[in-house]
């Protein structure tokens, strides 16, 4: 399989809810749409952000079914699925279901329980998933914060080389830029290594990041795309600026609760996609009041998604 190396912002876009905490796969349509239109190149989609570990098969399905709707049609649009990592049946059927409804590619992380104890281990469960859809680029997803697998991704890179015919490479969620550089190093490049931390886009674009997967680029395109410009234009000082915007905007998830702010802000920019299951916290109406005082602060309205 060829490799294609994708560039630009892919989102990884909230799994909509209603007001009862069920899932209404009637507003991804809309969601494709303001996506393409602030020139989203891609959705990672039942990621961390789209609470795909709190999902059952028949919904983490359903996404994967509307996404397929909206965007089959569409070349300039890329569809990968996050297939979680706790049991590999359950993940080797989301795999073969994301192919058979022809998504653009499959991820996986590690499992998060039973963790693998060495990157051997960790390569036998990316292999014994991704050689059931050979003909789908296959990513392995390091987010270490979250599952706790946190081996080199050199090494598993330099592992599947050759025993993975469909491994594409790494979305990348960490801070850990010597391993991050040696993984696009690879190989003259080999592998597609795209960047999953949004406050520290910056730095990976100095180390020839063209690709990234982020949850704020559901509702700030703009801003991620003028830093961008502004890093090919080596105006460092501007970019350096616009990062440190990011930050801002990102350290307020922080202050109201974490990954569920991500919904909030959402609402600001016109897309009501519920609130996060359990047991993740949802802030208050009131905090939600004290939350828009704060964003209004950052001069939101000049770089958010429109």
């Amino acid at each position: 399989m060829k490799i294609q190396h994708l560039q630009g912002l892919i989102s990884a876009p909230f799994t909509p809810f209603d007001s009862n905490g069920k899932l209404d796969v009637s507003l991804i349509p809309g969601y494709y749409s303001f996506l393409k239109q602030n020139g989203v190149t891609g959705a990672f989609i039942n990621g961390s952000t789209g609470e795909g570990v709190s999902t059952t098969m028949a919904e983490k399905k359903a996404v994967a079914q509307a996404w397929a709707d909206c965007s089959n049609q569409d070349p300039d649009f890329k569809v990968m699925a996050f297939l979680a990592g706790t049991c590999h049946a359950d993940c080797i059927e989301l795999a073969k279901h994301a192919y058979e409804i022809g998504l653009y590619a499959v991820s996986l992380t590690g499992p998060f329980y039973f963790k693998p104890a060495n990157v051997d281990m960790l390569a036998q469960v990316c292999i014994e998933v991704g050689k059931e859809v050979p003909n789908m680029p296959f990513y392995y997803y390091h987010i270490p914060v979250l599952t706790g697998v946190n081996l080199p991704m050199f090494d598993l890179v330099r592992t599947l080389d050759g025993k993975l015919p469909n491994f594409a490479g790494v979305k990348y969620t960490h801070e850990d830029f010597m391993d991050f550089q040696s993984c696009m190093s690879y190989e003259n490049g080999k592998y597609d290594m795209l960047w999953g931390r949004d406050e520290n886009m910056l730095s990976a674009l100095v180390l020839g990041a063209k690709g990234a997967v982020g949850s704020t680029f559901n509702y700030a395109a703009p801003l991620y795309y003028d830093l961008i410009d502004a890093f090919n234009a080596n105006d460092l000082v501007k970019a350096r600026v616009l990062q440190q915007k990011s930050i801002d905007m990102i350290r307020l998830l922080g202050k109201y609760g974490g990954i569920s702010v991500g919904k909030a802000y959402m609402k600001l920019v016109g897309h009501n996609l519920g609130e996060f299951r359990l047991p993740v916290k949802n802030m208050s109406a009131e905090q939600f009041e004290l939350f828009k005082k704060d964003v209004a602060s950052l001069n939101f309205d000049e770089f958010k998604s429109k």
